[in-house]
């Protein structure tokens, strides 16, 4: 009763009911392992320590064996050490307690003082080579789970990427590489605990064996609080970390660049800020009831240390009134008591963080075996060097019932102290399809989503300008992004030429294809990267980048910019400098002329252009198609499109139309209604005003 009581339980403050509906919770990956830590017990602690131990071992040799091999041996060194310290400092004692006068005293007690001073010579030289070692394996561990981490994640399939679980794994797994490399400095810390806390106890079973229950008695009590406490903080930490992330957010608004013009002309700030308070003085409350229970754990580990300590004592006195010990054993058997105490609190708090980690690292492993099980398969049958058209033969797909909407928690240690908090971030879409482009039909009844394909069959002529026209929703973006191949057909072919692409080799499927997406990257690097980024495997020479600036129109933007193709392109770095859509959509034009393509894809290419700019894009679209290069071209300006090859129109998934523009227009199907409400925004008569 009494812990189920002192659990956190958070009050939903009036705030955060108004806010957030409730308590702000993230669904994140890493929230699993709240459960794992709280059922961590002195015996779980005895069972999973040579597993995390293991584990820290094989990461270290994999890292540096030889730096690893260092910290074994100056540990071991270390604890051998402090047994022959403590074996020293008794026989020091012994002839100093005895002997007829101070000098023979002395002069009997130099060799175990010089063995003292040695082995603490030798202590301190094995603790900076143990130090040094350390320092070395740690940042080399994070940096190469890092690179496996992240080598894995960019070769996985991009269905993986938006599929929901797999994400969250990736979210939670993100964590595994600095957890990695805590877990050296966590493992060298037992170690060095676990071998201290041996040769105590091995120094006091020599003294007399009566000593050992001493030592675990007198330890027992602080082990118990600092695990009572950290539990307690840890469980705080996952109820309440969502409110102190919605706190945060709260703030975060406040200084928003984007919301600052509806914060002043609105009057928002007061109301923000009243409400920022209010959950602030929640989560403090939080706070004290910690600090209250902290306080009452530590002065019940206190009373029962302070009467071990009074029984230890009173146990030693008899034994020295018996004549069963001598002064000199008791001095040091003080002396290993409270070495071995120190040992057995830090043993109990390393491991405990120990722990956590190895959840972490866990997670890190789980994500290299998944990864592997949906990278993009290497090897595959050769592509016709000059294929003639491409086919989709009865195609159909449909994406995956949820998508990744969770952006990676700010913070998670409440124990360490390692992880400094971050700025709350909110929520955001890591992958599917972007908003407003080709979402699969969601089904709002609860019944299966319409497949974002349905059965298409239709032709791309290679060399020709095609263009794919329809609504929202329709299935354009999704038809293009499987003809590069970023996904593979739930049903049905996409044929080079006779061969599938499902068959051949994904890699230099991709080599053929140039893709300037409505929503691509724009890259936080120079504007010289940022266009040569669509072919990073070919030497970045001048004359391609101009050729490809040229061929995109975007000659003024790179003038326009003050150091020219060596300009940051990021605001948020001193000396960065921001384009407008128009601008980035020109650099991505030329990124995608850089890439050079055989295929090129535009999808909404004009999207943030003016009309003047929109008709010199489109130039140099044809100009581009003129040269060989197909160009498949999505947009929702259908004059745009006028001088297309070839039209397909797509409708909930499935083709209805096909046919040039002219033919298209003369039958008065799908194309033609949606040509003619678009002109009707251009031709409509504007009413006369009335007089005055």
């Amino acid at each position: 009763m009494r812990k189920k009581r002192e659990a956190a339980e958070p009050v939903v403050s009036a705030s955060e009911r108004l806010l957030f509906g409730g308590p702000l919770r993230y669904d994140m990956g890493w929230n699993q392992h709240a459960d794992a830590f709280l059922a961590l017990t002195f015996r779980a602690m005895l069972t999973r320590l040579p597993g995390m131990l293991s584990s820290s071992l094989r990461l270290a040799r994999q890292a540096d064996a030889r730096a690893a091999r260092v910290v074994l041996a100056a540990e071991a060194g270390r604890g051998v050490a402090q047994a022959v310290s403590l074996l020293a400092v008794n026989n020091a004692l012994g002839k100093l307690l005895t002997g007829p006068d101070i000098e023979q005293r002395l002069r009997a007690a130099a060799p175990a003082l010089v063995v003292m001073a040695v082995v603490t010579l030798v202590a301190a030289l094995l603790r900076a080579a143990s130090v040094y070692a350390t320092g070395r394996l740690e940042p080399k561990v994070e940096r190469v789970a890092t690179e496996l981490y992240l080598e894995r994640a960019a070769n996985v399939e991009l269905a993986a990427i938006e599929d929901h679980a797999f994400h969250k794994l990736l979210d939670t797994a993100q964590y595994g590489a600095r957890s990695a490399r805590h877990m050296i400095g966590y493992s060298t810390r037992v170690i060095n605990a676990m071998i201290s806390l041996v040769a105590a106890a091995g120094v006091l079973t020599v003294l007399h064996p009566a000593l050992l229950p001493l030592l675990v008695t007198m330890t027992l009590p602080s082990a118990w609080s600092a695990l009572t406490n950290a539990r307690r903080r840890y469980e705080s930490f996952h109820t309440w970390v969502q409110h102190a992330r919605a706190g945060q957010l709260i703030s975060g608004l406040l200084t928003e660049p984007a919301a600052a013009p509806e914060i002043r002309v609105h009057g928002v700030g007061p109301f923000l800020l009243r409400h920022f308070r209010s959950m602030s003085e929640t989560a403090e409350a939080e706070q004290a009831r910690l600090s209250r229970l902290a306080a009452r754990t530590g002065l019940i580990a206190a009373a029962w240390t302070g009467l071990a300590t009074l029984a230890t004592y009173a146990t030693l006195g008899a034994l020295l009134l018996a004549g069963a010990m001598a002064l000199a054993v008791a001095g040091t058997a003080v002396i290993a008591i409270r070495t071995g105490a120190a040992s057995l609190d830090t043993l109990v708090l390393e491991i405990n963080q120990l722990h956590e980690e190895a959840l972490f690292v866990g997670d890190l492993q789980r994500l290299y075996t998944a990864a592997a099980e949906r990278a993009i398969p290497a090897g595959g049958e050769p592509l016709p060097e000059d294929p003639k058209e491409i086919r989709f033969e009865n195609v159909s797909f449909s994406y995956p019932h949820s998508y990744p909407h969770d952006g990676p928690p700010a913070d998670r240690h409440p124990t360490g102290g390692h992880a400094p908090a971050q700025p709350a971030t909110v929520p955001h879409p890591t992958g599917g399809p972007p908003p407003g482009k080709d979402l699969p039909g969601k089904d709002t009844t609860g019944t299966t989503p319409r497949p974002a394909l349905d059965d298409v069959t239709l032709t791309l002529p290679l060399g020709r300008i095609i263009a794919l026209v329809g609504e929202n929703g329709s299935g354009k973006t999704t038809l293009v992004k499987l003809l590069a191949g970023l996904y593979t057909p739930d049903r049905g072919r996409i044929l080079w030429d006779g061969v599938d692409a499902a068959r051949a080799d994904r890699r230099l499927l991709a080599e053929r294809i140039a893709m300037v997406a409505q929503d691509f990257k724009r890259w936080p690097f120079t504007a010289r990267v940022n266009v040569a980024v669509g072919r990073s495997t070919a030497p970045m020479t001048e004359e391609r980048l101009a050729t490809s600036i040229a061929e995109a129109g975007a000659e003024d933007v790179v003038a326009d910019l003050p150091r020219g193709l060596d300009t940051l392109l990021a605001r948020n770095f001193s000396g960065g400098h921001e384009l407008s859509g128009g601008q980035w959509q020109r650099l991505g034009i030329a990124r995608a002329a850089y890439r050079r393509g055989s295929i090129l894809i535009v999808d909404e290419p004009t999207a943030a252009l003016d009309a003047r700019a929109e008709l010199e894009v489109f130039e140099k679209i044809r100009a581009l198609s003129g040269g060989g290069q197909t160009v498949v071209l999505i947009t929702h300006r259908l004059a745009s499109v006028r001088h297309a090859d070839l039209v397909h129109v797509l409708e909930h998934g499935r083709l209805v139309e096909s046919g040039t523009p002219e033919e298209l227009l003369s039958r008065g199907g799908v194309y033609a209604e949606l040509y003619s409400l678009q002109a009707q925004q251009f031709t409509a008569r504007v009413p006369a005003p009335k007089p005055a």
